[in-house]
């Protein structure tokens, strides 16, 4: 290949670079309220204590959870609201289909806008679920006895200017079935200019504030600043949140335990307030004991100051848009989507520079397109019986969700299953590699049709990434740079194999960040198998994934010399079904001669005599 057109490719990358340095903004945060905070600490850590105590099992469809439902609604009505239940259906991976319920109390504004404060009050049901998420529960009821009007309740001068909804969710441990459905509702959807998602908010380790969705979005940069300066006013310090190479992981691939996600997914803008990590507190040690009260006294504060200031202020920007934030400032998505598209452009250069050279030598790439057809089929066969065996019920099944890691569907492998579908994914190998067998040695100018073809199918892939999710092309930037230098290192097996071994980094950041950021571990593969099982993985980017895969083996093929060109329409013989069929006929011809021979056989015993 071309160096050196490789290399002036990347002068084009100066040019997003540019722009990526123009957008970087300090946001501005909301003016704070004037009055200071009435949020009672103490009444909010008591609330918690006698919710943890009374149910400590508030698994969706238990008997836990159904009083949980009952002594928020008495709590909420104690305050003058009237509070309206939503009853749903969901099936919840390896519990199967539960009733679950959302319960929504409304304190009327003087415009139809509307900002949510929300907590779901369910538990996984390995423990109380002190802090997660009774503490979120119990700083939503201190939260709504301010805006109340009953005999308990402060009164206020004057309603507030926006309509505040306090929703107490159902399935927030199962993967934010209760938001999910909020958010879906056409009622709201249009109305809610903020959400305010309280979740484990009385732990030790510090304030984080969570951002990600369940697409490749972000909420309002004024409403993630304001947040964080009303939180910093009541703790002292900065809250944290996933630092930018994380964010752009979330943003490459949208994944959240927490319920702001399918509120940002639909352009919501939606955060979450915690004191957890990104995987949520375990629920062993989550007890009422061990809840932090200045935690929950400074979070409670901050956030009814947060409201305050979204209900006072100026209006925040609707909807959501994509950025990534550095320090205290924000740079632009789309700069960074021109960024990656730029990072694409030498590889297609030298693709497109590569493809014009076979021409002009006569070199003929039909064939290696044909090989890697072949390799395609063999994985998408694999892909086909993974859906098949979903339907069948061999993955645990639920709704698109994210499943929560501390369940049992995400530790407890099927291993029939999965060796069930290795050998019949090998049987189909078998099959299909037949086109494939080295039958003779392969030409020099094989081989590099062989390359180019692979590199050809790696760029319509990183194309229809782009259409996809501009920002997943950042899991296939190193196999495309990497891989391109393969056939210029022909004579240097260490180099060689160290480009193909740096050409797999983009999955595994995939798998590494999910088995150290959500603390799943060995367990990594099969939480990935259980979310393509519950649909929670998009469809095409399992076929792109797969399309990747058959590029790798044909590689592998090239490097371990195993490679050889489909064979010409004289070189390949019979495929595998038509000599099963051949071999089928041929027995049925011989089975007919042995009965006829034993039919005739006294007959010309008797001529004979």
């Amino acid at each position: 290949m071309s160096g050196r057109l490789y290399r002036a490719a990347f002068l084009i990358v100066l040019i997003p670079v540019l722009a990526l340095a123009l957008t970087v903004r300090r946001p501005l945060a909301l003016t704070p309220p004037q009055l200071p905070a009435t949020f009672d600490r103490l009444a909010a850590l008591g609330a918690a204590r006698e919710l943890a105590t009374l149910y400590p099992d508030r698994r969706p469809g238990s008997v836990g959870a159904a009083g949980a439902l009952r002594w928020t609604r008495a709590r909420l009505q104690e305050y003058g609201f009237v509070t309206t239940a939503d009853r749903f259906s969901a099936r919840l991976p390896g519990v199967g289909r539960r009733t679950l319920v959302n319960l929504v109390a409304i304190a009327p504004g003087r415009t139809g806008q509307a900002i949510v404060v929300a907590a779901h009050r369910d538990g996984a049901g390995d423990g109380p679920g002190a802090n997660d998420n009774a503490s979120g529960t119990a700083a939503l009821l201190e939260l709504a006895r301010s805006y109340g009007n009953g005999q308990t309740g402060p009164a206020r001068a004057e309603a507030p200017a926006h309509t505040i909804v306090f929703l107490s969710t159902d399935g927030g441990a199962s993967g934010s079935l209760g938001a999910a459905r909020f958010a879906a509702d056409p009622r709201w959807r249009r109305r809610v200019i903020a959400v305010i998602n309280l979740d484990a908010i009385a732990g030790r380790q510090g304030v984080r504030i969570e951002l990600s969705g369940d697409r490749a979005r972000s909420p309002a940069p004024s409403l993630v600043q304001t947040a964080a300066a009303r939180l910093a006013e009541q703790t002292g310090r900065q809250p944290r949140h996933t630092g930018p190479f994380g964010q752009l992981l979330d943003l490459a691939f949208p994944y959240s335990l927490y319920d702001q996600a399918p509120f940002v997914g639909r352009g919501i803008p939606a955060i979450t307030i915690t004191t957890a990590g990104i995987r949520p507190a375990n629920a062993f040690d989550d007890t009422p004991e061990r809840l932090n009260v200045n935690a929950l006294g400074a979070v409670g504060q901050g956030t009814q100051q947060l409201v305050e200031s979204l209900d006072q202020g100026l209006e925040i920007a609707r909807g959501t848009s994509t950025y990534v934030w550095l320090g205290a400032r924000t740079v632009q998505g789309w700069a960074i989507q021109l960024l990656l598209v730029a990072l694409l452009l030498p590889f297609l250069a030298t693709v497109v520079d590569l493809t014009a050279r076979c021409r002009r030598l006569r070199v003929r790439l039909a064939p290696s397109l044909r090989a890697y057809r072949s390799r395609l089929g063999a994985w998408l066969w694999l892909g086909a019986l993974f859906e098949v065996f979903r339907l069948l019920g061999v993955w645990p099944r639920g709704e698109p969700r994210p499943v929560d890691p501390a369940s049992a569907a995400a530790g407890d492998w099927n291993v029939l299953g999965l060796v069930l579908l290795g050998v019949l994914g090998v049987a189909g190998w078998l099959v299909g590699r037949e086109r494939l067998r080295v039958r003779r040695a392969t030409l020099a100018e094989e081989e590099l049709a062989g390359y180019v073809g692979v590199f050809l199918a790696l760029g319509l892939i990183a194309i229809l990434t782009l259409a996809i999710n501009p920002y997943s092309v950042l899991f296939l930037l190193p196999s495309l740079h990497a891989w391109l230098w393969l056939a210029q290192a022909r004579d240097r097996r260490l180099v060689r194999a160290a480009l193909l071994a740096l050409g797999l980094a983009g999955p595994a950041v995939v798998t590494v960040s999910l088995a150290v950021r959500f603390e799943l571990g060995l367990d990594t593969p099969w939480y990935l198998i259980v979310l393509g099982g519950v649909d929670r993985l998009p469809l095409a980017g399992i076929a792109l994934a797969l399309a990747w895969c058959a590029a790798f083996a044909q590689l592998v093929a090239l490097e371990t010399g195993r490679y050889v060109a489909y064979p010409r329409a004289h070189e390949r013989g019979f495929g595998p079904f038509r000599r099963t069929l051949r071999a089928g006929v041929r027995a049925r011809r011989r089975r007919l001669e042995m009965r006829i021979d034993r039919v005739g056989a006294p007959a010309r015993r008797q001529g004979r005599r």
